[in-house]
């Protein structure tokens, strides 16, 4: 702490003085008088930020949606507890993608009218022998039908002769629905004459046939007689020579089908053959359900198996049937099995109703913490990461909100976290952010969407806790795109508090707090929270925390907070307001207190909140400019010595000593209208409580505000009559450097006095003055410099070296004179700059003031002469 001298008022008095009386000894302190500027940028060394702990945030007791300090009323959220079932999933939803998505087909179909023609053409097919294979194919029709008049499905229309054609368009469906005695039979080779064998219609058809066969076979433990059949069709297809309804010549089909629907053919036949080798028997152990354990095996297998056969997705023909059966599965109470099945579902790539239900499942698994090491073996994040990469926010903003919300259940996790880091799950919340930003407070998804963006917002802040996840966040753009969030949402207390708590845990990095001081707009978005949540604790705590790691280290941030409209005003209203809390609660200590009950250790909550303001305001005060205004500020000044009337170091040590810490500060700055010099006796009666003190912080830091306030006589009177000054003497004592150097200033400014001046004498003060200066001297050459000076006021009044100095004369001679030797000052085991820096100090502070005193007191051995000179001020 370096205590300061009104140095323009010395300079003016040295001028009325008489020109034969010796130059005032500050002019010596430097090689050359220092500029104004100067003397304020090592001032400024003086004045120190405060620094506090971060506020404690309480880990959930149990993983839900929203925390348990949600405002959301479970009216207005989503749940957090549900019950799956089969039913929750959407059968018709699931139908493969080739039934809803068939193109135009570019050739046009002959009707075969003659024999010629059908020389010419296509052979006409058999209809089917057995009756039971003419149920299945009525069983076809009937899909195909219920098919086509939901919407109309079939691309490719009957092309007749002119004359023929708008009859059988508008007829053929009449025909059929009103002619019961028509059979089966003739209908499918009707069917077949007029449809292309292999245009993607007929492929409908084949789906439909085989979807539907299979799926009740395999219900009802058959094997799927139809599949064979169809294959052993196709293999006939391909024998040359051998009859068949399929046509013979290939030239034929490129020319009607084209080479790549021949390509699309085999691949779902090389399907099918995959489908009866590697599915079926995995889906048959499914049918059992005999024990989870075989399950969740059988269900590895089939992901397995998926995968192998590229059946993973939207393009498998069979995709219905498969996820009808797991559906079936989600009954079975059993989250391993569940996890199993929702992977797989999730790999199918879903969408609408299913999507939002497989998110839900997901979920529910990992809400419960024990089931962290089974999600975290079966990488249900990788399929959560996709579903965030890849899917419509506007479309499936629910089916988001919970795979969020399951995601932000796994950040809860140490190894998973780490895993979503390398993963790139940062920027990809991000992008999420950013489109949740895009949508206007009008549009009709915002309001919804507030419910994911508390899932996401508390999923950034476990991942905050990361360096690699920080920098991902800084190198985003991050700061910037929290504060659009919580500009578009400061009515949503629980999306505020949120972004806070991220804020709050970035900004004590350095990094990121530059790049969040460059989002110029973050102050007035603070204040205005303030402002609007002023008895909201948890989030008013961490924005003032937020606002003072800006101010710590950044001088253009702490003006540029300054000049916000009602900056001030909105900190000391905070502080009026839980200060009122503070007392009413205190009231309550002191009646728990007299029950026999103990004081809480650590600050209430009232207490954090001023504890934060008042570090604000300490590092506000930094600023030439804006402390100055701080000083005069009646308020501001006000509720700080406030705090040390009715609070003590014991009730709370961090409260009263940052008090006393801006206190100190704004006594800097010797402004006209200044409070702390007006109120600077009663500030003094108040330090002394904490001087007396058994907190050694609290002892140090009520010396550093005497120092300041002793260049006041009436401060100085104060300090003799308290015999203050024999505490200052007595912590010469402590070996300390900065309780040395703080008790020194404050003895300094006492033998300004020439009638205080024999003090030192008599509490022994001269030999500690030496004993201090012989222990910290070449390492300390401002505590050094500022020893001699004390010494050369106190030896003013004396005319013996004897009574001045006493038995430390001779000490005192020896050791100035080595202190004086330059060969001292060039420490080797300092580098260049520290040796540098180091001379520098020993040249401009402390050799010109060590040589006058050493001059004195070697030309006056015996008699020192009085000489009228201009005494050293702290």
């Amino acid at each position: 702490m370096f205590f300061f001298l009104v140095l323009c008022r010395g300079m003016q008095a040295s001028k009325t003085e008489n020109t034969k009386k010796a130059e005032p000894f500050y002019w010596l302190s430097v090689a050359k008088q220092k500029t104004s500027s100067e003397i304020i940028n090592e001032a400024r060394n003086v004045l120190r930020t405060v620094g506090t702990r971060r506020p404690f945030t309480p880990t959930d007791g149990q993983r839900k949606l929203f925390g348990s300090g949600s405002l959301r009323g479970p009216q207005n959220r989503p749940p957090s507890v549900f019950s799956l079932h089969a039913s929750s999933f959407d059968l018709t939803e699931s139908r493969p993608v080739s039934g809803v998505r068939l193109s135009p087909l570019d050739h046009k179909p002959i009707l075969i009218t003659s024999a010629k023609d059908e020389d010419s053409s296509v052979f006409l097919p058999k209809p089917p022998a057995e009756a039971a294979e003419v149920r299945k194919v009525s069983t076809a029709r009937a899909c195909l039908w219920r098919t086509a008049s939901l919407g109309s499905i079939f691309s490719a229309k009957v092309v007749l002769p002119n004359q023929n054609k708008e009859k059988l368009d508008s007829e053929e469906p009449a025909m059929m629905m009103n002619n019961p005695g028509r059979s089966n039979n003739n209908y499918l080779a009707e069917q077949r004459l007029y449809t292309p064998v292999n245009d993607k219609s007929r492929q409908l058809i084949c789906n439909d046939r085989i979807s539907v066969s299979e799926s009740e076979d395999f219900m009802e433990g058959t094997s799927g007689k139809f599949s064979f059949q169809l294959r052993g069709e196709s293999d006939q297809m391909k024998k040359p020579g051998t009859n068949s309804s399929w046509p013979r010549s290939s030239g034929w089909k490129r020319r009607v089908t084209g080479l790549e629907d021949e390509t699309r053919i085999n691949e779902w036949e090389e399907e099918e053959v995959f489908w009866r080798i590697k599915i079926l028997p995995i889906l048959h152990e499914l049918k059992k359900k005999d024990n989870i354990e075989n399950l969740c095996l059988a269900c590895t297998k089939l992901y397995q198996a998926l995968n192998e056969g590229n059946m993973l997705g939207k393009q498998f023909k069979r995709r219905s049937e498969l996820l009808k059966i797991l559906y079936k599965l989600v009954d079975i109470d059993s989250d391993p099995l569940c996890l199993k099945l929702a992977k797989i579902i999730l790999a199918m790539k879903v969408d609408g109703k299913n999507l939002l239900s497989v998110c839900k499942l997901a979920f529910k698994i990992c809400r419960n913490e024990k089931n962290d090491y089974i999600v975290q073996n079966d990488r249900l994040l990788d399929c959560l990461l996709e579903v965030l990469r890849n899917e419509d926010l506007h479309k499936n903003d629910e089916a988001l909100l919970y795979c969020v919300g399951a995601i932000k259940f796994m950040s809860g996790n140490a190894v998973l976290l780490n895993e979503m880091v390398n993963k790139g799950a940062v920027e990809m919340l991000l992008q999420l952010m950013k489109q949740i930003n895009n949508v206007k407070e009008n549009d009709t998804y915002f309001s919804n969407l507030g419910h994911l963006l508390v899932q996401l917002t508390a999923t950034l802040r476990n991942l905050a806790d990361l360096p690699p996840a920080r920098c991902q966040l800084i190198c985003s753009g991050a700061a910037s795109e929290l504060c659009v969030a919580l500009e578009q949402r400061v009515n949503d207390q629980d999306v505020c508090t949120y972004i806070v708590r991220i804020l709050s845990k970035l900004s004590s990095y350095n990094d990121f707090c530059a790049a969040l001081a460059d989002c110029s707009r973050c102050y007035t978005l603070f204040l205005a929270l303030l402002n609007k949540h002023q008895k909201q604790q948890d989030l008013v705590i961490r924005i003032v925390f937020i606002l003072g790691n800006l101010t710590a280290k950044n001088n253009q941030a702490r003006e540029q907070f300054f000049k916000e409209k009602g900056s001030v005003n909105t900190l000391t209203s905070l502080f009026q307001t839980y200060y009122e809390l503070d007392l009413n609660a205190q009231t309550w200590y002191h009646d728990r207190e007299e029950k026999g009950k103990k004081h809480l250790k650590h600050p209430s909550e009232a207490e954090d909140v001023m504890i934060k303001l008042i570090r604000v305001l300490a590092n506000l005060s930094i600023h030439p400019s804006v402390g100055a205004t701080l000083a005069a500020a009646h308020r501001v000044v006000e509720l700080l010595v406030t705090v040390l009337e009715y609070k003590s170091v014991d009730d709370c040590e961090e409260l009263v000593i940052n008090a006393a810490t801006t206190i100190n500060n704004l006594s800097y700055y010797q402004v006209e209208n200044s409070v702390v010099q007006d109120k600077k006796l009663h500030i003094a009666e108040m330090l002394l409580k904490l001087l007396m003190s058994d907190n050694m912080d609290g002892v140090v830091e009520a010396v550093r505000v005497f120092g300041n306030l002793s260049q006041y006589h009436e401060v100085c009177d104060f300090i003799m009559q308290k015999k203050i000054y024999k505490f200052m003497i007595a912590l010469l004592d402590s070996k300390n450097h900065d309780v040395c150097f703080s008790a020194c200033g404050v003895l300094l400014n006492l033998t300004v006095d020439k009638n205080k001046g024999a003090f030192l004498m008599e509490e022994g003060g001269i030999g500690k003055l030496v004993d201090c200066l012989q222990d910290f001297g070449p390492a300390d050459w401002q505590l050094s410099c500022l020893i001699c000076k004390t010494l050369w006021n106190y030896s003013e009044n004396f005319t013996s070296a004897v009574s001045c100095f006493g038995g430390d004369t001779d000490t005192l001679l020896v050791l100035l004179t080595s202190l004086l030797d330059e060969k001292l000052v060039l420490d080797c085991s300092l580098d260049r700059e520290g040796r540098d820096s180091h001379k520098l100090h020993w040249e401009r502070e402390f050799k010109p003031v060590a040589e006058k005193l050493l001059d004195r007191i070697q030309s006056h051995r015996s008699f020192l002469t009085a000489v009228p000179i201009t005494p050293f001020y702290s």
